[in-house]
């Protein structure tokens, strides 16, 4: 029995996977704090105790799940980090992944590469203010003092595994989504000073993904209800688990719902020339990934649901009973900026067309809708070829990772926008089945997708659907120009 931790940027889940399946699972809220000056913070105290509280509620619900458990494995969200001091001690709150007060030296950084496509190719990131190399030369020059004070940069899932086993390491997945190495170097071991600056040597040991850190302390084990000295694996990032999780492939590629919306290509090598628009970054069990990465899905409707008082849930049940099209209401979710494929750190949401007789159920439906466009704009930038147009790749479907994955009006829209049908896994976790096969191979095992999460639902695009969204891709592609004419 393995048990996985997907530490999210909402939400850490905690599972318990056997040969034939998902045993057990609990979930525990993280909250972030959005502050004036574009930025996003967490307490990064928030994390472990997030991991304890979900561990007990599975615990709660299935007493017996933890006492058989012989490993810990992780998936994580990426670009968030906290300084922290030799003790282990977080050194201040966290700067998340979508805090956006590093936009001015992201460009420095890109400036001192040669430029923006002269460090998309050494980095494989479009380099902007989530990456954490920019994060780290923010805090250089505006808190050096944590940076002084500090014997690691450590990502939540980082600062978990240093609890649990007094080991502060890294793995691939996450350093290259970092900007802070040379992707294209081999191994990726050590951080490129230009980019990393005063943060050289503060950053964790990078070992590969299937890697046993270290057995579990006797202080963390008791709090989780585990046997201490059972192993620890450093695991993956989310969308490098949620690749396997899924079973994608370059002509099925992963698309997830959750905070944000992300495509997910795996290829077996690094490509030359990079796509410009798309992010590569290290697969976990060897291979890369071409990533589309959104700012906003999930967190929009959150937006949403604070505005109108609706809970999510029922906005996405309202969605499904707007037309296709949400009755001439285009919304453009760029909160935060607008990411792949546009790279406008100015751009801004918009809502085109709205009326009086539109309701919470249309907006709903136009952010979904607009979603999946960029999601398939992302696509085309990935080299899949995406309804009529042309690809290296020509998709034969997609697979679906992140907590939204199970919506029907998310799949609805999802199929009628791309055309493509969508499989559907039995757990609806990809993270942390994509998780747990990494911690099996760290054991020298294979975990059998087929049979640990098999696939239980495919659905097939409605044609009339497809052929509506298509008649209306001029609309949201006019909007979407017209908007980004307005980025400073």
């Amino acid at each position: 029995m393995i048990l996985t931790v997907d530490l999210g940027t909402s939400a850490t889940k905690v599972a318990v996977w056997g040969e034939h399946g998902l045993v057990a699972l609990g979930r525990a809220p993280v909250a972030s704090q959005i502050l004036p000056g574009r930025r996003v913070e967490q307490d990064p105290g928030s994390w472990w105790a997030s991991v304890v509280a979900a561990t007990r509620q599975l615990g709660a619900g299935a007493p017996a799940a933890l006492d058989g458990v012989e490993a810990v494995g992780f998936s994580a969200a990426r670009q968030t980090l906290v300084p922290v001091a030799p003790d282990g001690t977080p050194l201040g709150t966290a700067l998340v992944w979508s805090d956006r007060r590093a936009g001015a030296e992201a460009a420095a950084l890109a400036a001192a590469c040669g430029g923006a496509e002269a460090a998309h190719r050494r980095t494989g990131l479009v380099l902007d203010a989530a990456a954490p190399a920019a994060k780290l030369a923010w805090l250089a020059a505006h808190e050096p003092d944590r940076l002084r004070r500090a014997r690691w940069i450590l990502s939540p899932r980082d600062l978990v595994v240093l609890h649990l086993t007094g080991e502060a390491r890294s793995d691939p997945t996450l350093a290259s989504a970092s900007g802070l190495y040379d992707t294209g170097a081999s191994p990726m071991v050590d951080p490129d000073p230009e980019l990393a600056g005063a943060g050289a040597g503060l950053l964790p040991e990078i070992v590969p993904s299937a890697t046993v850190v270290g057995g579990l302390r006797p202080g963390p084990g008791a709090d989780l209800g585990l046997a201490p000295g059972i192993p620890v694996v450093v695991g993956a990032g989310d969308r490098a688990c949620e690749v396997l999780g899924t079973g994608a492939r370059p002509d099925l590629p992963m698309v997830s719902w959750g905070t944000t919306a992300n495509v997910s290509v795996p290829v077996g090598a690094r490509p030359d020339p990079l796509p410009p628009a798309v992010v590569v970054t290290a697969g976990a069990l060897g291979g890369w990934l071409l990533e589309g990465g959104l700012s906003a899905a999930g967190s929009a409707l959150s937006w949403l649901a604070g505005l109108t008082g609706h809970p999510v849930e029922d906005l996405m049940a309202r969605a499904a009973t707007s037309p296709p099209g949400a009755r001439g209401l285009v919304a453009l979710p760029w909160f935060g900026g607008a990411r792949a494929p546009w790279w406008r750190d100015g751009a801004r949401g918009a809502l085109v067309g709205l009326d009086l007789e539109h309701d919470a159920g249309d907006v709903a439906r136009a952010l979904m809708e607009a979603v999946a466009v960029d999601l398939c704009r992302c696509l085309a930038a990935a080299g899949v070829g995406v309804g009529t147009g042309p690809g290296r790749w020509g998709a034969t479907g997609v697979v679906l990772g992140g907590g939204g994955s199970t919506d029907p009006a998310w799949l609805e829209v999802l199929t009628g926008v791309t055309g493509l049908g969508a499989t559907r896994r039995r757990s609806g976790e990809a993270a942390s089945a994509g998780a747990a096969r990494v911690t099996a191979a760290a054991l020298g095992r294979d975990l059998d997708l087929d049979l640990v999460d098999p696939v239980v639902e495919e659905v097939t695009p409605r044609p009339e659907l497809v052929a509506a969204y298509r008649a209306g891709r001029g609309v949201a592609d006019a909007a979407a120009g017209a908007v980004m004419g307005l980025t400073p």
